[in-house]
């Protein structure tokens, strides 16, 4: 199984970055707007349906979301991946700001260099929307 892991330094408090992340139907207006385009919800708001920038289109259920952690974990449920499971975490940056940990296991292996390019392009989407 592969896993990776992005780090993103932004200016945005804890508090505030959290609230962009925890909010699981927003990508594409508050935490990566550019590279998620449209998010629809389902099954009550616990699924998402997104369109990325590049055209893909998948969906993503929610697993937890634990607001005294600050992390949030979900799972794409198609797509080209036979297992995708995904955490966000809000950490207090050194000397203000947040620190966001993006870490994502997956299966099969052969697709972890495709994935690690898309994530490093959410995680330039974040900085830009979080500071």
């Amino acid at each position: 199984m592969a896993s990776l892991r992005h780090e993103i330094a932004v200016a945005a408090a804890p508090a505030a970055a959290w609230d962009a992340v925890r909010d699981f139907g927003a990508l594409p207006t508050r935490l990566v707007p550019g590279f998620v385009t449209a998010s629809a919800p389902e099954d009550e708001g616990a699924v998402r349906r997104l369109t990325f920038a590049n055209g893909l289109q998948l969906r993503e259920r929610l697993v937890t979301c634990d607001d005294a952690a600050r992390r949030l974990v979900y799972t794409a449920i198609d797509g080209r991946t036979t297992h995708y499971n995904a955490a966000v975490q809000v950490q207090d940056a050194p000397g203000g700001g947040s620190l966001l940990v993006w870490t994502v296991d997956l299966l099969p292996d052969a697709l972890a260099p495709a994935i690690d390019a898309m994530m490093a392009l959410g995680t330039q989407a974040m900085r830009r929307a979080l500071g």
